[in-house]
């Protein structure tokens, strides 16, 4: 539970911050298509997107029309399939997309008093693997202790 409240604080983190600034207010519909525009590999159509955020085409529709009067994807007909339409990125969607990572990383900034546990946690890791380093360049079986 409390990984995640962490996890949704971070999102709560990056979100405000992201409102506050200047630039455009994205539903999580139309941010979870630049996501996918931009994260996974082309070529993307509606009916692609569609069938992958599992909503309906005229949903993708609307969120492409308003990410297309902001500059962050172009639309451009496919010249094998003339009924279907590519979603292509562009330079200004990346900044955008950029810009928001950067406040995401912001968010999950690493407190000072974060850090002695997390320090503490390596300590405990890095011991564990010079045993079993340790334990495997022995000839005998490696024992992994309870």
């Amino acid at each position: 539970m409390a990984r995640n409240l962490k996890a949704l604080g971070l999102w709560r983190t990056a979100l405000i911050a992201s409102v506050r600034q200047d630039g455009p207010d994205l539903s999580a519909r139309q941010m979870a298509i630049m996501l996918q525009v931009y994260l996974t590999d082309p070529p993307h159509t509606v009916r692609g997107l569609a069938a992958t955020l599992n909503i309906s085409k005229p949903a993708v529709t609307r969120a492409l029309d308003r990410l297309s009067l902001l500059g962050f994807i172009k639309r451009k007909r496919d010249v094998e399939d003339k009924r279907s339409v590519l979603v292509q990125r562009t330079v200004k969607g990346s900044v955008f997309l950029s810009d928001f990572a950067e406040l995401v990383v912001a968010a999950g900034a690493v407190a000072p008093e974060d850090m002695a546990v997390i320090r503490a946690e390596e300590e405990v890791a890095a011991s564990a693997k010079a045993r079993l380093e340790a334990q495997l360049g022995a000839s005998g079986p490696v024992v992994v202790p309870a």
